[in-house]
């Protein structure tokens, strides 16, 4: 199992990257005083946690299908990623609360040796981004897709600190506060992300429509195996890392039943060894007049 093996691999630079940043912001945040930074290594921390869920995700879902589970156990995925996006909206709440508080009673301006670390921080995540979002769009994994959304909105959250900090540096007197309204503004952004991971997770769970491509590709792979003369209904719903397929086939109607029972074993052999990531494949066998099909396709 390739893509579950690379989503496992992935999980864990996940992990240690964001324990890694989780202490180097909230360290920097502390002696350099910039609550956009411990707001920052706060989310981080959460997001340490969420990894972690993920993990847990990737590793149960990978296990074989059995008589109470005979598609699997993908499903958990989705489910993971309910549990991160409640993370993400509590770390939102918790940034939100204490930049009000500081707004309230402002404190000392940040330090300006934070801005180094800000940047370099900035880079990590944005590079991390694109590490995790690859191995997500290369396994197909929800859960990790919502773990590369949290090092871009990590990264976000520490682009909105720099200029938080650098405005409260430069102006000085006055512009103590710009920090803390910084760390207001990332929070949004995180629930922003938030929604945008929780909607496709939920129309997974849901059964929900949203594979056109693939749905294309099965029609036109099906079609490449002699005796099947078109297709008609095909359903896609996902899994996990899994694609599980319902399609009703077109062939001769003169055929014998073990024909087109031999056929429907050739077409689902041919769809999983030319489409990556399908699971279960069911064939249901349209018997049809060849004549008709042609002239349906001359017709077209």
């Amino acid at each position: 199992m390739p893509n579950e093996n690379t989503a496992i691999r992935t999980a864990y630079f996940s992990i240690l990257s964001n324990f890694l940043l989780a202490g180097i912001k909230g360290i920097a945040g502390f002696f350099g005083n910039s609550y956009a930074l411990i707001a920052d290594a706060i989310e981080s921390t959460t997001d340490v946690f969420a990894s972690l869920l993920v993990l847990l995700g990737l590793t149960y879902a990978r296990k074989p299908a059995d008589e109470n589970h005979p598609y699997g156990h993908g499903k958990v995925e989705p489910l993971v990623t309910f549990i991160v996006v409640a993370f993400l909206v509590v770390s939102a709440g918790i940034i939100v609360h204490q930049s009000i508080e500081n707004i309230r009673s402002p404190q000392k301006s940040p330090e300006a040796w934070t801005l180094i670390v800000l940047a370099a921080i900035i880079l990590w995540k944005e590079i991390s981004y694109r590490v995790v979002i690859k191995k997500s769009r290369q396994t197909g994994s929800s859960a990790l897709r919502a773990d590369a959304w949290h090092h871009r909105s990590d990264a976000i959250t520490s682009v909105l600190a720099l200029v938080g900090i650098s405005i409260a540096v430069l102006f000085g007197e006055g512009y103590e506060t710009a920090d803390d309204w910084a760390a207001i503004f990332a929070a949004g952004f995180i629930l922003y992300n938030s929604y945008l991971i929780f909607r496709p997770a939920l129309g997974e769970v849901m059964d929900e429509n949203r594979y056109d491509q693939l749905v294309d590709q099965v029609r036109r792979v099906s079609m490449e195996v002699p005796g099947i003369l078109g297709t008609e209904k095909c359903f896609v719903r996902k899994a996990g890392m899994r694609y599980h397929v319902d399609l009703h086939a077109l062939v001769d109607g003169e055929i014998s039943v073990r024909e087109g029972h031999d056929l429907s074993h050739r077409l689902k052999d041919h769809l999983r060894s030319h489409i990556r990531g399908l699971g279960h494949v069911l064939i249901h066998i349209e018997p049809t007049e060849t004549a008709e099909v042609e002239r349906n396709r001359d017709s077209g």
